[in-house]
């Protein structure tokens, strides 16, 4: 639970006390943040005192009385909204009228309260000012992180982008000015290095495509009744040639129940990453062993372990984040968007399910996906 700091600005003691006592004890339930909020409230009697407290302590809701021995409470209003203060005011007067209450919200008071007033009529507008303010703070909060999101995003891009692509105008400027001469063989590993540099960029080019329609939730669904086994085997299939030149088994078991309904787009993109990326981090002649198995509540549980290169605890804390690639002397060479995981996360996430993963250091690493059988009424639940 957190508190909001409320200055009640009142030259009545009685009045002052009244509202204390009205919203000392009083807690504020929000629903949009699940939690609930209380209140620090610290009391002045006039106008001076009150710009002295706002100077010295961040408020977040002020009752401010209209009238007042000093100075008025629109003129403390017009202070406040000068000198940008982040709170909600409410403007109490005995002296109501449309007039005071048109200039108070002119002036930036959030709401306008008459005396007398019941307590209960204070804590509704209390409780009115305080779910605006939370969730006015709340939306810059994200606005920010927004921001913030699209910066990394934008500079790291630029970097996974920038280093292949001064590559592959490296090698054209030499083939360009037959810089090795007229020799065509040695021309060819430069051709070779830049077809992987190209492939490395589209890939990271389709997985930010695939990422982009699931978190914007333009991703239409398609949920059928689909085969776990016969959707790893297409990834087993596409991953094959690569696994071939390591000399990688891949081997599937399953003998039970593979039915599911998904969205067959969504599980290719689940198996591709995993079997992908087993065989990616392997060794010369290793092995990916594929385990589809049911628990006691029906979901389905995959798992994909391999005997590759494996990670240390700290690189195993870092790997689901979004352009996230454990980088070392073992996989320095190893091409990734740094996306695949992040997707393979979310995608479990819309199947009520997990990823986690096992690893240990040179030994290899094992990754267990949890995969529950959706409804096929979930269509509507899109990303």
């Amino acid at each position: 639970m957190k508190n909001l700091r409320v200055l009640i600005v009142d030259d009545e003691p009685g009045m002052r006390r009244g509202a204390f006592k009205a919203l000392r004890d009083y807690r504020v339930k929000l629903r949009d943040f699940d939690e609930e909020v209380g209140f620090d409230i610290d009391q002045v009697e006039n106008g001076t005192e009150a710009l002295e407290a706002f100077a010295k302590v961040k408020y977040d809701l002020a009752l401010l009385d209209y009238k007042l021995p000093d100075i008025s409470g629109l003129d403390i209003l017009v202070k406040l909204q000068s000198q940008k203060y982040d709170l909600l005011s409410i403007m109490v007067t005995a002296y109501s009228s449309l007039e005071v209450a048109v200039s108070a919200t002119k002036n930036g008071a959030f709401d306008f309260l008459a005396k007398p007033f019941t307590p209960d009529e204070l804590r509704g507008v209390v409780q009115k000012a305080a779910r605006s303010l939370l969730l006015s703070r709340h939306a810059q909060k994200l606005a920010e992180e927004k921001r913030q999101v699209r910066f990394q995003f934008l500079s790291v891009l630029s970097h996974e982008l920038k280093a292949p692509l001064n590559a592959i105008e490296g090698y054209l400027n030499i083939l360009d000015q037959k810089v090795a001469g007229d020799d065509l063989v040695k021309y060819e590993e430069m051709i070779s290095r830049s077809l992987i540099r190209i492939g490395g960029m589209r890939k990271l080019i389709f997985d930010l495509l695939d990422l982009t329609r699931i978190e914007s939730g333009q991703k239409v669904r398609e949920l059928h009744e689909v085969s776990i086994k016969d959707a790893v085997r297409k990834s087993i299939e596409t991953v094959q040639p690569d696994a071939d030149i390591k000399n990688v088994k891949i081997e599937l078991h399953c003998s039970g129940d593979d039915l599911i309904n998904g969205d067959s787009s969504e599980l290719e993109i689940i198996f591709n990453n995993l079997v992908s990326n087993a065989v990616k981090y392997n060794r010369e002649n290793g092995r990916v062993d594929i385990y589809i198995d049911k628990d006691k509540e029906d979901a389905f549980i995959i798992k994909v372990a391999d005997t590759g290169i494996g990670m240390t605890a700290e690189e195993k804390d870092r790997l689901f984040g979004e352009f996230v690639r454990i980088k070392n002397d073992k996989t320095r060479h190893i091409p990734g968007s740094g996306l695949g995981l992040s997707i393979l996360k979310r995608l479990s996430s819309f199947y009520k399910g997990d990823v986690t993963v096992e690893s240990e250091n040179d030994v290899g690493t094992t990754f267990t996906v949890i995969l529950k059988n959706l409804s096929l009424t979930d269509n509507e639940d899109s990303a």
